[in-house]
């Protein structure tokens, strides 16, 4: 058995997805069983708890042999950090007496020690967290998701904008959610010594003109780059209903993630989804 956490998200829907496929025993862990009918109808076990709670989320951890691990997102008009630090303290603590032989950690590319630069210093403290316990732990970095374009959608149709902090020639390691699952399933039935450090990356690096230009293609209209001056960062996230704590953090992370160049690897686990077929899909799963 597998127990998936962040199931109704990205990666981990994913993850699950690509397990029971190969005929695999999976365990959603969700905070509302009442969200995962459709985890039901695929044929997964649902375990009710909180990552709050780390007795409950112990209980659903003891339920597999083998875990996927995923600290969740923080509502954005809290104080992201604290919360998120928090998260990864209690999903750690919840290991313990967990009886599993064997996880598989979701972390992003560029994880460094730090104070307040979003994922970066957090996903760290998971990573040096499972390093230092005794079980077996698989971490795969990816540094972005092609699924962060998602929300742009409905704006890039009405304005043939698409918003970007990034330089628009900047070429970094994005990769689509099914292939990070892929590569967290394969770890996850892979024997107990394959552990570490891999990074998850798409067919090759891409652009934001890159993007512009799968949208282009894919909504049949002319689609620019809006570039976000570095000076505007944090007044971007707090236009978007981010805290003071949360805008600070995040724009620290994009900063620190450029200037350190996203963090390449020589030797990525490769996905097969290009970025012109995920924005292909996208739009046309809007349009159904």
């Amino acid at each position: 058995m597998y127990v998936i956490m962040g199931g109704t998200g990205h990666a981990g829907s994913a993850t699950a997805d690509c397990l029971l496929a190969r005929g695999e025993s999976v365990t959603i862990v969700t905070r509302s069983a009442a969200r995962a009918d459709e985890w039901r109808g695929k044929g997964a076990g649902i375990a009710e708890a909180d990552v709050e709670d780390v007795a409950s989320l112990r209980a659903a951890l003891r339920l597999g042999r083998r875990a996927f691990l995923l600290n969740p997102p923080a509502d954005t008009s809290t104080d992201t950090d604290a919360v998120e630090r928090r998260t990864v303290a209690n999903i750690l603590a919840a290991l313990d007496g967990s009886r599993l032989e064997k996880v598989v950690a979701e972390s992003t590319g560029g994880a460094q020690p730090g104070e307040r630069i979003g994922d970066l210093n957090v996903l760290w403290e998971l990573e040096q967290g499972l390093r230092g316990g005794p079980i077996p732990a698989a971490i795969n970095r990816a540094a972005y998701y092609m699924s962060n374009w998602d929300g742009q959608l409905d704006a890039i149709r009405s304005t043939g904008e698409l918003s970007t902090l990034f330089p628009a020639d900047l070429a970094l390691p994005m990769v689509a959610p099914r292939d990070l699952g892929e590569a967290a399933a394969a770890r996850l039935l892979s024997p107990l010594d394959d552990t570490g450090v891999r990074y998850v990356e798409g067919p090759r690096l891409y652009s934001s003109n890159d993007v512009a230009e799968a949208f282009s293609k894919a909504l049949g209209q002319p689609v620019k780059v809006k570039v976000t001056p570095r000076d505007q960062w944090k007044q971007a996230f707090l236009g978007l209903g981010f805290s003071e704590t949360a805008a600070d953090s995040y724009a620290r992370m994009t900063a620190v993630s450029i200037d350190g160049g996203f963090d390449l690897s020589d030797d990525p686990l490769r996905g097969t989804t290009t970025l012109d077929d995920y924005i292909s899909d996208l739009v046309a799963r809007q349009d159904d």
